[in-house]
């Protein structure tokens, strides 16, 4: 499971003109299900998001995790983290997990945040989706469970 998170000052996502998901501020996840993934890469990588200190103290060191700073999470599924460029110029997405195993991992994903104390929004699985940001610092972390 691969997660790019982006620390931001706003976010929403859009799906055929409305909007399914909006934050004020937090962290926008990018979130990527490959074939081996189970519910232990749910939790770990649940509990790093909740966790990591990603937020300035008073002295401006990243001290504070987002449970401790405030804000809330926009998720959006994101198959494409699983795209191989390693042969030709159009990528391969086998290591992406089909989308009867992937949703249910990317739900249990969010509930799992939402289990850690955290607001979260979302886009629609499978859907085009128009994903808007503000990017905070900018800051952004790629996690993955393996």
């Amino acid at each position: 499971m691969k997660v790019v998170l982006q620390r931001s000052k706003a976010a929403s996502v859009t799906v055929d003109g409305t909007v399914t998901g909006a934050i004020d501020h937090g962290y926008v996840l990018l979130v990527g299900i490959t074939h081996e993934d189970t519910q232990e890469d749910v939790a770990y990588l649940a509990k790093k998001v909740a966790n990591l200190r990603l937020w300035e103290d008073a002295d401006g060191k990243m001290n504070h995790s987002i449970l401790e700073h405030g804000g809330a999470i926009l998720s959006v599924s994101q198959f494409t983290l699983y795209g191989d460029t390693k042969k030709g110029n159009r990528p391969s997405f086998i290591n992406a997990a089909r989308p009867e195993a992937a949703e249910p991992l990317w739900e249990a994903f969010n509930q799992a945040l939402r289990e850690q104390g955290l607001h979260v929004e979302t886009g629609i699985f499978g859907a085009m989706m128009d994903v808007v940001l503000i990017n905070d610092g900018p800051v952004t972390i790629l996690l993955e469970s393996k």
